[in-house]
């Protein structure tokens, strides 16, 4: 089944929007609205018995309540591949997928911009701002990097190579070639980029000493999803660490990873004693906020620099984030 899905509070629950980083978006053609946002699409399992289309739109995504399906069938938002709208009292169709717009009644607005730091017929490199989404999920649709660059830009193929956190700054690459896109995604999987990235957190005079220095440890999921904890076990992460300047009470710190765990820059930090400043989830798990954000404590961490030689181009690639910490 093509789905989407997240992991909530209380579970896996369907994401109600889906930019794929490829694979699969080969199988279907993506529709995009006149604001440059990508359908999502949903399969139609057989084995299902529904009355009609609404019954199993309801039944599938039981978060969405059954006025908001009705409204986006009669908007016309749900439709196939060749572009044909459905009527909420259609029959079931098993086995085949369908297409559909989302809606949100509120969205976070993100007063900041990201920048095109460059762009040419193979890649786009932005500098994205604190606080803003790469992809749609969740209650962000419009005010994401991806659907802003679309529209900015023109070019609905775009797609994200790689992904940072919304609470992260800095450096995202974006191929602009379907046909391409997976070469760029394998240097990742293959980890043949290097990723720099620069921190602000506590002095630590005591840890300042060991610098530089490899941090290496087994990293997994904690019993709170949003979290990463260290375990026991042969180490899966490793991070080089070293310093770049003191200013007490604070350091900013370059961190260099040589792999891609989740939050593993914050969890390394925080495992040493400095949690990066306004980490808002290493070391305590803070409540968070919807819609009315906080800006004025951005999480210290920034994607400063990038390097990989293009597997299409066969040239040396090398990117530096504009934006600055503090």
């Amino acid at each position: 089944m093509l789905l989407a899905y997240f992991r909530g509070v209380s579970g896996w629950r369907h994401l109600d929007s889906f930019i794929p980083l490829g694979g699969v978006d080969n199988l279907i053609q993506m529709k995009v609205n006149s604001e440059g946002v990508s359908s999502s699409r949903v399969y139609l399992p057989a084995g299902q018995e529904h009355a009609c289309l609404l019954d199993f739109f309801i039944a599938t995504f039981p978060h969405i309540d059954r006025g908001e399906w009705e409204a986006r069938f009669e908007d016309g938002l749900v439709f196939n591949q060749e572009g044909k709208a459905f009527a909420a009292s259609d029959a079931y169709l098993p086995n085949t997928h369908l297409l559909y717009f989302r809606r949100l009644a509120r969205e976070p607005e993100i007063p900041f911009e990201e920048s095109i730091l460059f762009q040419d017929e193979h890649i786009l490199v932005a500098d994205k701002p604190h606080f803003l989404p790469v992809t749609p999920s969740g209650l962000y649709l419009h005010q994401t990097l991806l659907n802003r660059l679309k529209k900015k830009t023109g070019i609905q193929g775009l797609s994200p190579i790689h992904r940072i956190d919304r609470d992260t700054a800095g450096l995202v690459i974006f191929s602009v070639k379907v046909n391409e896109r997976a070469q760029y995604q394998n240097l990742f999987r293959d980890r043949v980029v290097k990723k720099v990235y620069e921190a602000v957190a506590p002095y630590s005079e005591e840890l300042i000493k060991k610098l530089p220095m490899t941090y290496q440890s087994r990293l997994e999921e904690s019993k709170h999803f949003l979290q990463m904890q260290e375990v026991d076990g042969e180490a899966n992460a490793d991070t080089l660490i070293e310093l770049l300047e003191v200013n007490k009470p604070w350091a900013t710190y370059r961190l260099t990873p040589g792999s891609g765990k989740k939050h593993q820059l914050r969890c390394h930090l925080n495992s040493l004693g400095i949690p990066i400043q306004h980490d808002q989830i290493y070391p305590i798990l803070t409540p968070y906020q919807e819609y009315d954000l906080d800006f004025s404590k951005p999480l210290q961490l920034l994607a400063k620099e990038i390097y990989f030689k293009d597997p299409v181009t066969g040239q040396e690639r090398c990117f530096t984030s504009q934006r600055v910490l503090g």
